[in-house]
């Protein structure tokens, strides 16, 4: 089975980092995504989509990202199953992130740049 989703967009909000009762890593945000197409009025129509991050890309995603940037997440659909308060069944789906890359450039280029962490940096091509 194949369950991959790549998705650009901005962020909604800034990244909080959290931490489980074991100490594992994870964050949440919301990414801005604009559809490909426009509608009647020749507008783009845009969805905003959660994101949950774990381990070394919460870590990253919290030191590096903020309101406004363009990421681009590379992950798996999770759909929750789960009901109300008033026993009604409900549905909701968010992206599980395996990797979250810079869609944009640094904005502030006079700020000296971070090492990226040391995960990362074998990750990157000679």
């Amino acid at each position: 089975m194949l369950n991959k989703i790549i998705l650009m967009g901005r962020l909604t909000h800034d990244p909080e980092l959290r931490r489980t009762q074991n100490g594992t890593a994870v964050t949440g945000f919301s990414l801005a995504v604009e559809r490909d197409f426009k509608d009647e009025d020749g507008k783009r129509a845009t969805d905003f989509i959660d994101i949950v991050a774990w381990r070394a890309a919460a870590e990253f995603v919290a030191k590096y990202f903020t309101k406004g940037r363009m990421a681009v997440v590379e992950g798996r659909l999770q759909i929750h199953d789960w009901k109300d308060k008033d026993g009604n069944n409900r549905h909701s789906a968010e992206v599980v992130a395996d990797n979250i890359y810079f869609g944009d450039s640094r904005k502030d280029t006079a700020a000296p740049a971070e090492p990226l962490p040391e995960e990362l940096e074998e990750e990157l091509p000679d």
